[in-house]
This record gives C-alpha cells, sequence and structure tokens, in this order.
C-alpha cells in the first residue's frame, strides 16, 4: 500500500515477507519467522498450534536495526497473530526507541475497511489527495466487475485457504466472490477463517473449487489439492482453480483489487478479462478414491 501510494523511497525497512512491488524485497528485513523452514503445511499448523499454545511468539523484531533506521512511522497489522509479529510487541519496541514512531496497526476485517486503510494512510504520511485518487481508482475497478457480472447466474463457490486441515477463506474473500459475481457457500464476510471437516465441505456442494492456501503461490496451491486429491475429489465441484494467494487474496491491500478481477474470469470468462501478470492455473478434478 505504501508503494502503490508512492512512498516507496521513503519505506527503509519491511518484513521478511514484503516481497511486492519487487524492489520492496530489496529492503532491509526486519523480522523472521521463529516457525522452521521446509515444513508442509500439517507440519506447520502442528508447529503453529504448538507455539501459541505455549504461549511463544511466531515472528521476532530485531529491534537494534529498527534503532539504527531512525523510523518515524511503523506500519503493522494485528489482523491475524499468525501472520505477523505481535501488535503488543511492536507497541513495546516503539516506545522504546529514540525517535518514538508512531505505530499504525491496519487491521480491516472487510473489503470496505481494506479500502478505508488507504486514505488512512495517506494522511499519515501527507500524501491525503494521492491516497483519495488511489481508493477511487479501486472502487471504480470494483464497480466495474460488478457491472460487468451484474444479473449472470452466480456459481457456488468454495473458497479453501488452506487444505490440511482445511480452512474456509474470510474476512474480504466472501465479499470477493460475491462481489466477483458467485456464492460462497460457507464463508462470513468479515469474520476470520475457520476450520472444518471434509463432510462439511462436501456437503455444501459447491460447483468451483477455488484453492488459495493463504501467503503461498498458484503451484504450491496445485499441490496441496494434489496431495489431498481424495478429498477434494469427495467435495464433487465442477472446476478448480488454484490461485496465487499471497499475491491477490491473503494480504489487505490494493491487490485485493486484482484478486476480484480474476475471480469475475474465473467465473464468468465471458463477461471479465483475466487482469494482466495475476497467477492462476485450473486444476485437473481428481479422480474419486475407488475410481477405475
Amino acid at each position: 500500500m505504501l508503494f502503490a501510494l508512492g512512498l516507496g523511497d521513503q519505506v527503509v525497512a519491511v518484513t521478511h515477507e514484503c516481497d511486492y512491488p519487487p524492489e520492496a524485497a530489496r529492503k532491509r528485513h526486519l523480522t523472521r519467522s521463529l516457525v522452521a523452514e521446509g515444513l508442509s503445511a500439517g507440519e506447520i499448523d502442528a508447529e503453529v498450534r504448538r507455539l501459541t499454545g505455549e504461549g511463544r511468539h511466531l515472528y521476532e523484531l530485531d529491534e537494534p536495526t529498527l534503532a539504527q533506521l531512525e523510523v518515524d512511522l511503523i506500519v503493522t497489522q494485528a489482523v491475524c497473530e499468525v501472520c505477523a509479529v505481535s501488535y503488543d510487541d511492536v507497541v513495546a519496541v516503539a516506545a522504546r526507541l529514540p525517535t518514538r514512531p508512531r505505530v499504525i496497526s491496519l487491521d480491516p476485517a472487510n473489503l470496505a475497511e481494506v479500502l478505508d486503510d488507504v486514505p488512512r494512510l495517506g494522511e499519515a504520511t501527507g500524501v491525503a489527495d494521492r491516497a483519495t485518487g488511489l481508493r477511487d481508482d479501486l472502487e471504480r475497478r470494483l464497480e466495474l466487475v460488478r457491472a460487468a457480472v451484474a444479473g449472470v447466474g452466480r456459481p457456488r463457490v468454495l473458497a479453501l485457504e488452506w487444505l490440511n486441515p482445511p480452512f474456509i477463506g474470510g474476512h474480504w474473500v466472501p465479499e470477493m466472490i460475491e462481489i466477483a459475481g458467485g456464492e460462497d457457500v460457507l464463508g462470513v464476510p468479515g469474520t476470520k477463517s475457520r476450520t472444518a471437516g471434509w463432510d462439511e465441505l462436501a456437503a455444501s456442494e459447491p460447483s468451483v473449487i477455488v484453492a488459495m492456501p493463504c501467503g503461498w503461490d498458484a503451484r504450491q496451491a496445485i499441490s496441496e489439492v494434489e496431495d489431498r486429491s481424495a478429498e477434494v475429489a469427495a467435495i464433487g465441484a465442477e472446476r478448480i482453480w488454484a490461485v496465487d494467494a499471497a499475491a491477490s487474496f491473503s494480504r489487505p491491500g490494493p491487490r485485493l483489487v486484482e484478486g476480484t478481477e480474476l475471480l469475475a474470469h474465473l467465473l464468468h470468462p465471458d463477461r471479465v478479462q483475466a487482469p494482466a501478470g495475476v497467477p492462476f492455473e485450473r486444476v485437473p478434478a481428481p479422480e474419486p478414491a475407488g475410481h477405475s
């Protein structure tokens, strides 16, 4: 969002997950994950549950480097404790820094609040007019999607934010599906994603599954579907799509609009073109167990 506001040259450091635009990844990293690399989806889930159950942190913040950078503003989030350094930790560190930087936490629960954060961040960084223009453009693009799919039949959509165990997409994802001309069969707008059993997923009878493992790309999404091929096949969806969640679905920023445009294309390809440069792949429908 800061880069979209034209403030990339003022961003002095980022988290280890910040990778867009490409120049963001070249900034100094101030965080690291305490969850080991190379784990499977199920192992990641188990490790996160273990660490949080023990009251331990999932991320570490490099306070000495942050102090050296003499920052004026820290932008963080408390949407999900699994996705970032604890907000309380950030506030505590900021209070110890000589510059006493302001801390802004962007914590949207839905798409409207994501858009509201654009002018909020613009006010804090002195580019209010630029932020208003960006928000207006994002809203205009969403309205174009709504208009393009108006009056069409709505496919039943299941958004899977994780597959081992299954998580149903929450927060802004159900709204994205609705704007794109679909009917989210299980997701509730503005609520956190939740786990679900495979039987519940099958009972929801979706015609489309969108695999969007949080923080992972389309190729990893395909791999997750293949690893759970029997369970996915039992759901009986006609189409299965793998998308780049890290780019267009997981992170509450401007690229959620691209994700909405992509969903509209996947659901209504005759009405909406795929946005340029947004990865997605169709997953061959897995055969049900026992099929010969």
